[in-house]
């Protein structure tokens, strides 16, 4: 069986500005389709059976510039419905919420179109794409490619590895980057964690 990689989109204004970037469909910065560029020749280096990316724009435009191709779009990769903190920074929460906590206090209610997610409703989202997962390694050899957004592909990780959603919080994910999820004597680990190129060597 192959590795499981993990992409973040590339940035966005909203994520420059670390404003919470649920549902909201905002597109990449020229930095971000940049990020996603820089990326191709670590994607290149490896035999990819099979690629899932997020519907939202941020993260297909982030598959196509990394050279994905015939990449399932699957609804399940959406990022954390923030509810009603969608488009607000935490220390704009933390005014009224001193301490909040995305990972273990959750999102206040959001109107009926994007009510919010629990850390276990999110957590309860991954395993579903785990699952398809684990069903398109039985079908390939080669690795499989998610391509997602930054708090769900944290919780999914988390999950990977047996342990609880708000233990994603233990994973910091920049935009831009490449993971790398593998196993060790048959036990899921983390291979590789926020990858992007090194600078050319000189001559």
């Amino acid at each position: 069986m192959g590795d499981l990689f993990l992409v973040r989109h590339g940035e966005t204004e909203w994520s420059r500005s670390g404003r919470h970037t649920g549902l909201t469909d905002v597109p990449l910065t020229e930095h971000g389709r940049e990020q996603a560029r820089s990326l191709v020749p670590l994607i290149r280096s490896h035999r990819i059976g099979a690629a899932f990316v997020s519907p939202f724009q941020r993260a297909r435009e982030t598959a196509e510039l990394i050279g994905l191709h015939g990449v399932r779009i699957d609804p399940d990769l959406h990022e954390w419905d923030y509810g009603g903190y969608e488009g607000i920074t935490t220390p704009e929460i933390q005014r009224d919420r001193p301490g909040w906590f995305l990972f273990t206090d959750g999102v206040a209610p959001g109107p009926p179109e994007h009510p919010g997610e629990t850390p276990e409703q999110v957590g309860a989202r991954a395993d579903r794409v785990l699952g398809k997962v684990d069903a398109a390694f039985a079908d390939t050899e080669g690795c499989v490619v998610l391509v997602a957004h930054g708090h769900f592909l944290r919780v999914l990780t988390a999950r990977h590895l047996g342990l609880p959603a708000a233990d994603g919080a233990l994973f910091q994910l920049a935009t831009g980057t490449l993971c790398r999820l593998g196993t060790e004597h048959g036990r899921p680990v983390i291979a590789a964690w926020n990858v992007r190129p090194g600078p050319p060597s000189a001559p």
